[in-house]
């Protein structure tokens, strides 16, 4: 008898948990295709013109791209330990547009030193939309089982810690990447490796563009156009944003081909960081749900 009530028990929660990830996955699929409320510069207009290179400067290559890209990474993982930020990002799942997504993040770099031994880590609160506001999510690389550890908002925050397969089913609703894809250095790792597919970049323009901006800092803007849709190529346009002071990326967006010509290219995905603090010390408390800052039930 108690072993069917808890396995009765168990199937409940997972039902509940499922029905909880849903309401996220459902509120992003009917969301319009509108713009981003994004204050940055340089974004694609009506048309996806391309834009003007840096004055004095040769027209820059793909390997310009790459030797640039692989500068950011190392700069990453040599000088960067931790950050915190404002993730904004938005995504195409199944067909539709989801709505903007805000969230609080903190990052630390794995290390792997003979001195250290740690995995990446990763703390993250909703700040938008409503719906979802308050709910928080822990990942620590190595450890809990590889599981995250989240909690819901509101009358479903009732259901406690929920932890989840980052890569599972539930977690994955709603989601075009699981959460151990987040973070900087992954973003970098992400353009080098579609940089060095030249069978889909073959026909691609490729333009810099100094002194755009996400937010309030300062950017140049790499934008790889693909003008044509031969089977090959992944996307139609795609930036990149890298803040040149202190070398690291800021933003990233892809976009489709339009359906129709004259009508407006189709955002893929866009994911920008905003107001970074670099090498924070965040320290292991900032991964633990246990800590008091933190609204975990």
């Amino acid at each position: 008898m108690l072993r069917k009530l808890a396995i009765g028990l168990a199937v409940l929660s997972l039902i509940a948990g499922g029905m909880v990830w849903y309401s996220f996955r459902a509120s992003q699929a009917d969301s319009p295709e509108k713009s981003s409320t994004l204050e940055v510069t340089g974004v694609l207009g009506p048309q996806p013109t391309a834009l003007a290179p840096s004055p004095d400067s040769e027209a820059p290559t793909l390997d310009d791209v790459l030797e640039l890209a692989e500068q950011v990474l190392r700069n990453l993982r040599e000088h960067v330990s931790d950050y915190s930020a404002t993730l904004v990002k938005r995504e195409r799942i199944g067909g539709k547009l989801g709505e903007e997504s805000r969230m609080f993040i903190k990052i630390r770099n794995s290390d792997q030193t003979e001195q250290n031994s740690s995995g990446l880590c990763v703390y993250l609160r909703f700040d938008s939309p409503d719906s979802v506001a308050g709910r928080e999510v822990i990942w620590k690389e190595g450890e809990n089982q590889g599981k995250l550890i989240a909690h819901e908002v509101g009358f479903k925050k009732m259901l406690g810690r929920i932890q989840l397969d980052p890569n599972g089913r539930l977690a994955m609703l709603g989601q075009k990447y699981p959460l151990t894809e987040i973070g900087l250095i992954r973003m970098a790792e992400k353009l080098i490796e579609k940089g060095e597919r030249p069978e889909q970049l073959a026909n691609a323009v490729i333009t810099i563009s100094n002194g755009q901006k996400v937010g309030d800092c300062k950017c140049d803007l790499i934008q790889v156009t693909n003008p044509v849709d031969d089977g090959l190529a992944e996307f139609h346009v795609a930036q990149i944003f890298i803040d040149p002071q202190r070398m690291i990326p800021l933003r990233y967006a892809a976009y489709m081909w339009p359906e129709k010509d004259g009508q407006e290219p189709k955002l893929e995905e866009e994911y920008t960081y905003l107001d970074v603090k670099l090498n924070v010390g965040f320290e292991d408390a900032d991964f633990d749900p246990d800590n008091p800052e933190y609204d975990y039930p």
